[in-house]
């Protein structure tokens, strides 16, 4: 089934433990920290829930299920997956990272790979394909934390100067076992239903403790978890911080005090080889890749409307140097949106019979992508110049009689009115100088990790054979002149 939004909002009301300025939160769809994005998930799911927007498909076992879960296995299926991903990217604008999407194409990745699994041991494949059916027939939202926290980065988990500061296998049991430790970054992990934990980040040899692959609910016994500020929390208004009051996931540090963890629910034991496995040898980062730059295309176009739409209110837009600003905008997200039309297109099918977007126009945008949206905010703000500095405090000022009249009067544009100019600058102003704005430029510096490892996903798969053949081919169509190659010979 496909869930309502009000449904996923009941399921939030359970004894999970989120920590928020020094005390528990009893509800998090109450909860001014969390209220906002709780809201904005449930009305992605009432939009999926909506026949007419064509979000829902037949699964292999004739179940009806969201899209997101599904497993493309043709060219066609994978501009279906788009087009629904789209629906819910272009409702949050490209601003939330961690919806349910992002996760869900990791665990169709995984479904439709369990012989990767069972190379851990017999039956870590069925606990796979099990958990995988759960939450798609359920349409239940599922995070994760892939991270280790940041102690020592120079040392393996295992080096450590505590042996559980990294999430690691404390106790085994007959019926499952016991984990201590920590783990980041649990984006939106609160306001979810399902917890996926593993370990992008390599491993080394000793590490095999910390080498795991399980999920748990998030109202799990002993599973906490210790949210940033939230920036919702301290918008005054939806008017004065339209993403904001809307769009924050929140990011927790999540900590494990010796949380069971039955078998079933166990993907990878104690193997380094198998944790890297899952999302390599399946087609897991490629999938949730795929979903992360269709998000990221929404965002950038949501990004360049709003620096036309500014230019075009100062009356600016007619200026040469600054059609060259908004034109490279215009550049940037036609390349990304064409790498990502460019990976479908050209998709790979697998010996699984999975439809892979290409690797070279898919990673091609990743290992760019830090750069891409630093140089997009700094044209936003070179266009807005001072004018998103020059605003009201709140909306109150435009309705306060000692102050209204003069709002009305000096914060206007041509042809355009004080309501209207403000509302669109106080939206760039959560864009680029917010604290929301703020952690969004970070969260997409490091969407995939540090830049060099992003950018060691594009020197791994673009596929240098074909250029070297071409350099290699044009060396072999002329040689040294004929008295060179007799004297070299005679030397």
């Amino acid at each position: 089934m496909v869930r309502t939004g009000k449904e996923y909002l009941q399921t939030l009301k359970d004894d999970r433990a989120i920590y928020i300025n020094g005390e528990r939160v009893k509800d998090v769809t109450t909860h001014p920290a969390f209220t906002g994005i709780t809201n904005t998930i449930a009305g992605l799911y009432d939009l999926a829930w909506d026949e007419s927007q064509n979000m829902t498909y037949k699964t292999e076992d004739g179940t009806l299920a969201n899209k997101i879960y599904m497993i493309p296995r043709s060219r066609e299926e994978l501009k279906e997956r788009r087009l629904a991903i789209s629906k819910w990217s272009e409702a949050t604008c490209g601003f939330v990272g961690r919806s349910p999407d992002h996760v869900a194409s990791f665990l169709a990745a995984f479904a439709s790979s369990p012989e990767v699994f069972d190379r851990g041991g017999e039956g870590y494949g069925n606990n796979v394909l099990n958990f995988y059916k759960h939450v798609r027939d359920q349409d239940l939202y599922v995070t994760y934390v892939i991270i280790p926290p940041q102690i020592d980065r120079s040392k393996a988990a295992h080096e450590q100067e505590d042996k559980f500061l990294p999430v690691g296998v404390y106790e085994e049991r007959e019926d499952g076992i016991i984990v201590r430790g920590s783990q980041m970054l649990g984006t939106a992990s609160a306001v979810s239903d399902y917890l996926f934990v593993s370990c992008l980040t390599p491993l080394r040899p000793g590490d095999e403790d910390y080498a795991l692959s399980f999920v748990l609910p998030i109202h799990a016994k002993g599973l906490k978890f210790y949210a940033r500020p939230g920036y919702a929390e301290k918008s005054p208004s939806t008017f004065d911080y339209p993403l904001s009051s809307r769009f924050d996931e929140s990011d927790s540090l999540v900590v494990f005090d010796d949380v069971f963890i039955p078998w079933q629910d166990i993907f990878v034991y104690k193997n380094i080889d198998i944790v890297r496995a899952q999302f390599h040898e399946t087609p897991a980062h490629v999938l949730g890749n795929n979903q992360a730059q269709i998000r990221f295309s929404t965002k950038l176009k949501f990004l360049i409307g709003a620096a036309r739409k500014v230019s075009a209110m100062n009356g600016i837009d007619k200026i040469p140097s600054v059609q060259e600003k908004l034109g490279e905008l215009a550049s940037i997200a036609a390349s990304v949106e064409g790498n990502l039309l460019a990976s479908e297109y050209n998709c790979i099918i697998d010996k699984n019979g999975v439809a892979r977007p290409n690797p070279r126009f898919l990673y091609g945008v990743v290992g760019q992508q830090e750069t891409i949206y630093a140089s997009t905010i700094k044209i936003l703000r070179e266009l807005c110049g001072g004018g998103v500095l020059q605003l009201p405090s709140s909306y109150k000022e435009l309705i306060n009689p000692e102050t209204k009249d003069d709002m009305y009067q000096y914060i206007r544009s041509t042809g355009v009115g004080a309501e209207e100019k403000i509302k669109l600058f106080k939206l760039v102003w959560d864009i680029i100088g917010s604290e929301f704005g703020g952690r969004h430029q970070q969260y997409e510096m490091f969407y995939n990790g540090a830049p060099f490892v992003t950018k060691g996903f594009s020197f791994r798969n673009y596929g240098y054979d074909e250029p070297v053949q071409m350099v290699d081919k044009f060396l072999g169509s002329y040689s040294l002149p004929t008295q060179v190659e007799e004297l070299i010979k005679k030397i």
